[in-house]
Parts: C-alpha cells; structure tokens; sequence
C-alpha cells in the first residue's frame, strides 16, 4: 500500500447526506448529534493542500478523546463515544476505513464565534506583535523578549473565527463585545487558562511543551462544553522539552515541520496549495505520532 492509497482526504458514506467539510473534518448532522471524521487533510496558511499525512486524522481524534477525558474536572465537553458500536447504525453496516479510529460522536452545539488562544511561549503572530508594539493582543509583556521565550504566565489572547481567510487576533475587550455577554467572555477565558495549565503540566512530565494552543467552546441547550479538538498538534505548538532554547526556532512535533517546508518555496499562500514530497510527508506522520505516544503512554495502532 502507498501513502497515497492510506490517505483519507475525504469520507463519503453511502445513504447519509454530504457533510459539511472543514479544513480537517468531515461532520454528518445527525439531528441533535453530530458525527464528526478526521481525515488526513492538512492545512497551512489557511489553505488545504493537495497532500495528506497517513494516519494523521487518527492520531488526532485520539490525542482529543484523551485529553477530553483528563479534563472533565474543569469543564464538560461535547465527546459521547469514539467507538464505532456506539454510531447509529448506518455507519455499522461494515468495517469502513473511512470511519475506524478517527471519528467521534458527539453532542451538537452552538458554536461559539471566537478561537480561545492561550500562550505560554512567545512564537508565531504573537511574536511578530510584540515585536511591533511591545504587547499581544494589548496585553504589556516585560522588554527583551525574544523568539520561544516562557511568558512570565499564559496569557489568553482571542481571535475571530473566520469561515474564510485568516482569522485576526483581537483583545478581550473585543471579545466580549462579540459575546455580548461578559460573564460568558470571563468564564471561557478562565476555563481556558485552567486547560491550558493542565495540559502545559502534564505534556512537560512526557518531555513536550505547549507553547500555544486553541480551544473552542459551544453551547448545548444553555450548557458551555468545550467542543472540536483539544490540545492537539494541529490546534498547538508542541516542541520537544529536551531540545528547548530560548532565541531561536524550536523543532516540532506539529504542523510546523511542513510550515517551515513550504516557506522554503516560492508559493504566495494561497489555493491552490503545493503537493508535499514523499519525505516531508512520511516525517510529518511520523512527528504526530510520537506525540501522540509520548502524551498518551499508549502505543499508536493504525
């Protein structure tokens, strides 16, 4: 088999409706529940590329279905079962490599029209802003800073969610302007933090940092559940512990290895994306699943 015949770029299960399609999962409505497909789609820059990582959608519906279970203590999330007996029964109707090991059932929520971004590394577009005006998201940071520097503590730093193009930092106060609700904007931002705290400590026991990452937030018949993915290498920077220097670029076990290839070309990042080479994809694989096994304890069965 090939790393192209691997690939689940898109699912299609006969006798249910076309799902919606994100950038990475495929989500069939079903009435007050959604099932939700990881496919092996990988996105930069805001575009899907033409190339998918092998096994990639997998790791990622199993590193959330265990975070979800190792957060309940702070907030209830959206997970029912990431067991195919537990599906209804139009997707039992036999083994289906479209489903097995990268799908999830799960409550249908509102989503909430913010990203929940929390660092606790300065990288990326918080970099380039603190660099400008000496602040993220107006937020003050102390003089010096420099590239993967530990912030003095994680700051949560919104953005819009964007259903196309990029999506754009904003402040708090922002934020709570598009919730019109401030003790809602208050909860999500405290509850982030706590996540975020959780994961940074336990990921740093298994030699990884968490340098950034996103949550998102719904509600479900007035309930707040914490929903899509969390703590994943494509919701967060995830660098390995024993490696770390401040002032410079880290290695990644993330999306970052195949960011810092495609900067290497002359692409202008937009559609349509280029196609990844063999080698760019066999180690993108290979770098989400060892977080997967360092973070889980677990072996990675494809």
């Amino acid at each position: 088999m090939t790393q192209a015949d691997a690939v689940v770029l898109q699912t299609t299960i006969p006798g249910v409706p076309l799902p919606q399609r994100g950038k990475v999962r495929d989500i069939y409505d079903l009435g007050d529940q959604l099932l939700i497909v990881v496919t092996d789609r990988i996105s930069a820059f805001d575009v899907v590329l033409p190339s998918g990582i092998p096994d990639k959608g997998k790791v990622l519906n199993q590193i959330s279905h265990y975070w979800f279970q190792q957060t309940h203590s702070i907030i209830t999330n959206h997970a029912l079962s990431i067991t195919s007996t537990d599906f209804p029964e139009i997707f039992q109707k036999k083994e289906n490599p479209q489903i097995e090991g990268r799908s999830m059932l799960v409550k249908k929520c509102k989503p909430l029209p913010v990203e929940c971004i929390v660092r606790g590394y300065l990288t990326g577009s918080g970099l380039k802003e603190y660099q400008q005006t000496g602040k993220v998201s107006g937020i003050s940071l102390p003089p010096r800073l420099v590239e993967a520097s530990r912030l003095p503590e994680p700051l949560f730093t919104p953005s819009t969610k964007a259903t196309q193009g990029h999506d754009v930092n904003i402040s708090f106060e922002t934020m709570k302007q598009i919730l019109k609700d401030n003790a809602l904007a208050n909860q999500i931002k405290d509850i982030s933090l706590k996540l975020y705290q959780l994961g940074r400590d336990l990921a740093e026991k298994k030699g990884i940092i968490i340098a950034d990452t996103k949550f998102e937030f719904g509600l479900y018949k007035g309930q707040l559940l914490l929903i899509d993915e969390i703590l994943t290498p494509d919701s967060s920077r995830f660098w390995p512990l024993d490696g770390y220097q401040e002032g410079q670029s880290q290695k990644s076990f993330d999306k970052q290895f195949v960011r810092d290839y495609l900067l290497t070309l002359k692409w202008d990042q937009t559609p349509p994306g280029p196609t990844l080479p063999d080698e760019v994809i066999a180690k993108t694989r290979l770098k989400y699943i060892e977080a997967y096994e360092r973070i889980t304890g677990q072996v990675f069965k494809n």
